[in-house]
């Protein structure tokens, strides 16, 4: 991988995001109702709801309210204030953030250590009852969407007085570890159904196909033994593209999250997200969708790069 490629992506990801902000800004702006009187209320005056629109600069034409907007994060990292809390966006969104990302990085985790097995299982039991129950397996997972799978973890459970896990809410883990554990369990295992339903078929693919190639059955005829031609030869050439799958369901990813964290109380980035739609916080809406649209290009160029690692024969010019 040359150093020109790297730095084309990375033009290429700002010009993403460029493009990302004008089109969340524009959009935003054409929003039905009045920030001022969401936040005043609609039996505020008129006058005081001219002091807050020019307080917030919603009195100013749409290009001097996108040039400050752009300018603030830029220059100074500020995304503004939250309309409804009061609070920097900054603090409202990085401590979602966080939450957030202990919720995907934990189902990202538990789908790589599973996934990866359960695929190169089902490739090395080919046509066998295991492969069978390992397909059908990924096949449910990839029916079920995630409101579906969350309903039925919540009902078997997290049911009153008997269920072994918590119905919803957060504890951090700095706080607790037991009960950040308890608690992260069935969103973790709602997010990640699906992802490890991809990734263990994308890599039983894979390596099915590997099995059968010259070099695989060469190094089995130079008497080297079944366990190391897996290892040394089958399994590597398989989990490039696993990889690839996972950072294309980074999309999936960021879009589950939101109806994960709505349904068990998760105070993440979807939590904040549906509140600020709710209550039209532009500010937060703004930073929220800028964000999550970074981490998925930033996502795609590390997986380019990690499957460069993993596979010699990738190249990018």
């Amino acid at each position: 991988m040359s150093w020109g490629y790297l730095i084309r992506r990375l033009l290429a990801i700002i010009l993403v995001l460029v493009i990302v902000t004008f089109a969340v800004f524009a959009i935003t702006a054409i929003l039905p109702g009045n920030a001022a009187i969401m936040i005043l209320g609609e039996y505020a005056t008129p006058d005081a709801v001219a002091a807050l629109q020019k307080q917030l600069h919603l009195d100013q034409p749409w290009y001097m309210q996108y040039y400050s907007w752009v300018s603030g994060i830029l220059l100074h990292g500020d995304f503004g204030m939250s309309l409804r809390l009061s609070l920097p966006v900054t603090q409202v969104v990085g401590e979602a953030f966080l939450n957030s990302a202990l919720l995907a990085v934990t189902a990202l985790v538990a789908v790589t250590i599973i996934a990866i097995p359960l695929g190169a299982l089902a490739a090395l039991k080919r046509g066998t009852a295991v492969d069978l129950i390992i397909g059908l397996f990924s096949y449910l997972g990839t029916a079920l969407p995630e409101f579906v799978t969350a309903t039925l973890l919540l009902v078997f459970l997290a049911a009153p007085n008997t269920g072994p896990f918590p119905a919803g809410g957060f504890v951090a883990p700095w706080e607790d570890l037991g009960g950040f554990a308890s608690h992260i369990v069935l969103p973790a295992v709602t997010l990640g159904l699906i992802l490890l339903a991809h990734v263990s078929r994308q890599v039983r693919s894979e390596m099915s196909e590997v099995l059968s190639s010259d070099y695989v059955r060469a190094a089995r005829l130079k008497g080297l033994s079944e366990r190391r031609v897996i290892r040394r030869h089958a399994l590597p050439n398989s989990l490039a593209p696993a990889v690839a799958v996972i950072s294309l369901d980074i999309g999936y990813l960021l879009g589950g999250i939101i109806v994960v964290e709505e349904i068990f109380a998760w105070p993440g980035l979807g939590r904040v997200l549906m509140y600020a739609l709710e209550n039209r916080d532009l500010p937060v809406i703004q930073a929220v969708t800028l964000l999550l649209a970074g981490i998925y290009a930033v996502s795609n160029l590390v997986s380019d790069i990690v499957i460069a690692l993993l596979d010699p024969r990738v190249r990018y010019a």
